[in-house]
């Protein structure tokens, strides 16, 4: 039920897992006052068929829950898994919101958002810094892209997060290596060069375009990717810039979205380039780093949200 309507709004959340991320909804949902259920992303079924006047059904179940009758889905942490599986997700929430069913965030922010190539892409056609990069399936048109970006590039998953799958290199024969073993189990390429900056990085937390939180990642000793989930230690940033301000702005007008995590560094002559965008983002580090409790704000964007449409 929507609010206002006597009954307290019904959320199912699509996740992989009941880790803390999960609890903190599940916290942030008595605090809000709305009913949160968990299904896990492996449970959807899609039923179709059309009834005798030609209608179809919106026959989305999650363990046996029909979503459709949800005030809203809330997209949690996808798990991996081959193509098949991954479409057929993506396919049961581009349904839903055909349905007139409410998706945070909705299908095409997350299918741009985790496909690093597409949304970097679209993001510097916006005119948005951002390292140069190249991507493509042929490992010696990878080696001439890597002398094109300088010698000293980061190969990185076209879909991945929390820095895992990350490998810098910085002489030929090494790139030859990793690029050529890529293209025998027939992955896509993809070469961003390395920004020199001064060891850290900045995580910035939208909701509905505006930032919510933001932190700076100071890499561990020794270790040149500053995420928290390998070892940087996270502190709040105490006054946000202008020009990331800017740049939140246009990044939110182009994915779209209601959460967004942004990741930005600052090179050594002190211009802000995207590295990547989040469209499930995580909060954990973020929240404890700033005492923003993101949960709660999420959950009551989506109950406002959602009352507008009553």
């Amino acid at each position: 039920m929507l609010p206002g309507s006597g009954s307290r709004p019904q959320f199912t959340v699509l996740a992989s897992g009941t880790g803390w991320h999960i609890q903190d909804l599940q916290r942030a949902a008595a605090i809000i006052g709305v009913d949160l259920t968990i299904r896990a992303f492996e449970s959807l079924t899609m039923s179709i068929s059309t009834n005798h006047t030609g209608r179809s059904d919106c026959g989305i179940f999650a363990d046996g829950l029909k979503l459709a009758g949800q005030d809203a889905i809330l997209v949690r942490m996808m798990p991996p898994a081959g193509l098949e599986p991954v479409v057929f997700r993506m396919d049961a929430l581009h349904r839903l919101v055909d349905c007139g069913v409410p998706v945070f965030n909705p299908p095409r922010t997350v299918e741009m958002a985790v496909d690093k190539a597409l949304s970097l892409s679209r993001l510097a056609g916006a005119g948005i810094a951002v390292p140069p990069s190249w991507v493509g399936e042929n490992a010696e048109e990878a080696l001439d892209a890597f002398e094109r970006l300088g010698g000293d590039v980061v190969i990185k998953p076209v879909f991945g997060s929390e820095g895992r799958g990350l490998v810098r290199v910085a002489d030929r024969e090494s790139c030859w290596r990793v690029v050529n073993a890529m293209e025998r189990i027939g992955s896509v390429l993809y070469l961003q060069a390395f920004v020199p900056n001064e060891g850290w990085d900045l995580r910035v937390f939208l909701l509905n375009g505006e930032i919510v939180a933001a932190m700076r990642r100071i890499a561990a000793p020794r270790e040149w990717r500053a995420n928290v989930a390998q070892g940087a230690r996270a502190e709040a940033l105490p006054e946000i810039p202008v020009e990331v301000r800017r740049i939140a702005e246009t990044v939110s007008d182009v994915i779209g979205g209601m959460i967004l995590g942004i990741d930005l560094i600052r090179d050594r002559e002190g211009r802000w380039l995207v590295l990547e965008v989040n469209g499930v983002p995580g909060w954990r580090a973020i929240a404890a780093a700033t005492g923003v409790d993101i949960a709660s704000a999420w959950l009551a964007a989506v109950r406002r949200s959602i009352g507008s449409r009553s």
